[in-house]
C-alpha cells in the first residue's frame, strides 16, 4: 500500500513537471512570437521610388546642357488622399484609377506641382536629354542607361554613379497598412548639381545651330583665339537623342561627328605655305599668273583660266592664285615646310575625352613631297593631305593671337556643387611663329575679305579675317560635276581677335558660295553677346 502510494506521488510529481515544461515552452514561444512581431511592426517598411537624377552636362557657365527641363511625380497613398484630388493633378488619368484601387502608394506623373501632405509627395524630377538637346555631339547619347558617345560616354561613372533615387519611404504594420502617423522618410536626390562642365557657351553654340541650318553634311567650331577652348562644336546632320534608331538608319550618318573626321583642306593650307614663305624671307616674292604652270612635266592650272596677271604674296592670298603658291612652294626648304605644317598640328590626333579625339588626317611624308606633282599640291592644300576642321581652326588661332598654337579643349572639368569646378587646367600654347608672321598673314586674311569684291563672309556688324577653300574630292555626282568640300576659316574682331571660326561643308561647292555666308551670320550673332557680357561684367 505505501508502495503504492509512493509511486502515485511521483506519477503525479512527473505529471506536474511536464506540465509545468510546457507551461514553459508555451511561454517563451508566445513571448518570442510576440517579440517577432514587435520586430516586424518596427521594422517594416515599403519605398515607392519617384524617378531617379542624373548628373548634368554643363557648359562653361554652368548652364545645364542636359537636366535642363524637368517634369513633376507626385507619391500617393490611397488611405490618405482622395481620389478626386489625384485626378486633378494626373497626367495619364486613365491609369490613374486602377493604382488607387490597388490601396497601395504608387508614383504618378503630375500635370502641375501641388503641396505635400501627408498622403502626398512631389518631386521635380530633371529630364536628362531633352528634346531641344543643344550639341548633341559634343553632350552624346545612351545606350542601355549608359553612356555610349560623347561626354555621356567619357564621364559616364560621373553622370551616372552616386545616389540618382528620388523616393518615400513608409512605415508599415504587419499586414503591410501603411502607418501615417509615423510619417515618411523622403530622399530628394542632388545628383543634377554633379557632374561635367564643358568650355561650351551654349548662346554661341545656338548662334552656330541656327547660322548651319542649311547645311546637309558638315561641321561649324568655334574656339577662343587664346585659350583654345571650344566654344561651340555643332556637325550636321543633327540627330535627337531620343530617336537614336533614325540615326542609325539615315543614311548621312548623323551620328559621326564631323568636326573630328578628315577631309581635303584646299587653300585654307596657303596660309601654311605664306607662313613657311615668310619665314625663308620670302614675302616679297612676286609671280606671274598666266593660268597654268608647268611642274615636272604636268600642268596645273589656276581657277582663273587666262590668269591673275603679276601677284604679290597678299594679292595671292586674296584670288587664292594656285600658281603663286605652286612657284613659291618650289622655293621653300621641303623638310623646314612640312616640319611647320607638323608643328602646326597636321597629322597628329587632336584629343579632346575618352571617345572624342579628332583624327589625325594625312601630312605627306618628306618622301612623298619630292614628288614634283605632289609638292605641288601639298602648296595649295590638295594632294594626299587631309585634316579635320579642329585642325584647321588650331591653325587660325595661333594666326590670330600672334603666333602662339593653343591645344584645343572641350573640358573645364568636374563639379560636385553645379558652381564651381574643380582641377581645372591651365590653357597649354606653343609658339609656331613669330609675331610678326603671325601679323602679315592677319593682314593677308583681312585683305582676302575686304579687297575681294566678290566675298560673301563680310559681316554687317563686325570686321573679320578669313580664307576660303573649294577642297577638290576626286569624286563626282550624278551631273558628271566634280564634289568639292567648301571651307571657310576666320578670326574677329579684325583689329584684335578673340574668336576663331571654321565652317566646314562636305561636298558643299565652293567655299565663298556655301562656307562664308554662315561664317557672316555666325561673327554678327556671336558680336551681341560679347557687347551684352562687357556691359553686364
Amino acid at each position: 500500500m505505501r508502495r503504492r502510494s509512493e509511486r502515485g506521488i511521483l506519477i503525479l510529481t512527473a505529471a506536474f513537471f511536464l506540465m509545468f515544461m510546457v507551461l514553459i515552452w508555451n511561454y517563451m514561444r508566445l513571448s518570442q512570437e510576440r517579440e517577432h512581431v514587435r520586430t516586424a511592426e518596427d521594422s517594416s517598411f515599403i519605398t515607392i521610388n519617384a524617378g531617379d537624377t542624373q548628373g548634368t552636362v554643363f557648359d562653361r557657365n554652368f548652364v545645364p546642357l542636359t537636366n535642363a527641363e524637368s517634369y513633376v511625380v507626385a507619391v500617393a497613398v490611397p488611405s490618405a488622399v482622395t481620389l478626386d484630388e489625384l485626378y486633378d493633378l494626373a497626367a495619364d488619368k486613365s491609369a490613374l484609377s486602377e493604382m488607387y484601387a490597388s490601396g497601395r502608394p504608387f508614383a504618378f506623373r503630375c500635370v502641375r506641382r501641388g503641396e505635400d501632405s501627408a498622403g502626398l509627395t512631389f518631386f521635380d524630377v530633371p529630364v536628362h536629354c531633352g528634346s531641344n538637346l543643344a550639341a548633341p555631339h559634343v553632350v552624346g547619347y545612351l545606350s542601355e542607361g549608359r553612356g555610349a558617345s560623347g561626354i555621356e560616354y567619357a564621364y559616364d561613372r560621373i553622370l551616372r554613379g552616386g545616389n540618382m533615387e528620388n523616393s518615400v519611404t513608409y512605415s508599415t504594420d504587419g499586414f503591410g497598412n501603411i502607418l501615417i502617423g509615423a510619417g515618411k522618410d523622403v530622399i530628394r536626390s542632388t545628383k543634377q548639381k554633379t557632374g561635367a562642365v564643358t568650355t561650351i557657351d551654349s548662346l554661341i553654340q545656338q548662334v552656330c545651330e541656327r547660322a548651319g541650318r542649311g547645311i546637309d553634311k558638315g561641321a561649324i567650331v568655334v574656339t577662343d583665339v587664346n585659350t583654345g577652348e571650344i566654344l561651340a562644336l555643332a556637325s550636321y546632320p543633327r540627330f535627337s537623342v531620343d530617336d537614336i534608331d533614325v540615326a542609325l538608319t539615315d543614311e548621312r550618318s548623323p551620328l559621326i561627328d564631323r568636326a573630328l573626321c578628315s577631309y581635303s583642306v584646299g587653300s585654307a593650307f596657303k596660309l601654311v605655305t605664306a607662313c613657311e614663305g615668310l619665314n625663308e624671307g620670302l614675302g616679297g616674292y612676286v609671280y606671274e599668273c598666266t593660268g597654268s604652270i608647268d611642274v615636272g612635266g604636268q600642268v596645273f592650272r589656276c581657277h582663273k583660266y587666262d590668269g591673275h596677271g603679276v601677284q604679290t604674296m597678299s594679292e595671292a592670298m586674296t584670288n587664292s592664285c594656285n600658281t603663286y603658291f605652286i612657284a613659291l612652294s618650289q622655293l621653300l626648304d621641303t623638310p623646314k615646310y612640312r616640319s611647320l605644317a607638323a608643328d602646326l598640328g597636321f597629322g597628329k590626333e587632336v584629343y579632346l575625352c575618352a571617345g572624342m579625339t579628332g583624327s589625325a588626317g594625312v601630312l605627306p611624308t618628306d618622301e612623298k613631297l619630292l614628288v614634283p606633282a605632289e609638292h605641288a599640291n601639298f602648296s595649295f592644300g590638295q594632294g594626299e593631305l587631309t585634316a579635320t576642321p579642329l585642325q584647321v581652326n588650331a591653325l587660325t588661332c595661333a594666326i590670330a593671337n600672334g603666333g602662339e598654337l593653343p591645344m584645343l579643349t572641350i573640358m573645364r572639368g568636374i563639379t560636385v556643387d553645379g558652381e564651381s569646378v574643380g582641377n581645372e587646367k591651365l590653357p597649354r600654347r606653343s609658339r609656331v611663329m613669330s609675331a610678326e608672321t603671325a601679323a602679315e598673314l592677319r593682314k593677308m586674311m583681312i585683305e582676302a575679305v575686304y579687297l575681294n569684291d566678290s566675298s560673301k563672309a563680310r559681316p554687317r556688324y563686325i570686321r573679320v579675317g578669313a580664307k576660303t577653300s573649294t577642297a577638290q574630292t576626286g569624286r563626282f555626282g550624278d551631273d558628271g560635276e566634280e564634289l568639292c568640300h567648301a571651307w571657310i576659316t576666320g578670326f574677329f574682331p579684325s583689329s584684335s581677335p578673340t574668336y576663331a571660326v571654321t565652317v566646314l561643308v562636305e561636298d558643299g561647292g565652293y567655299g565663298n558660295d556655301a562656307a562664308a555666308p554662315v561664317f557672316a551670320e555666325i561673327a554678327d550673332g556671336i558680336m551681341p553677346l560679347t557687347k551684352a557680357k562687357l556691359h553686364n561684367s
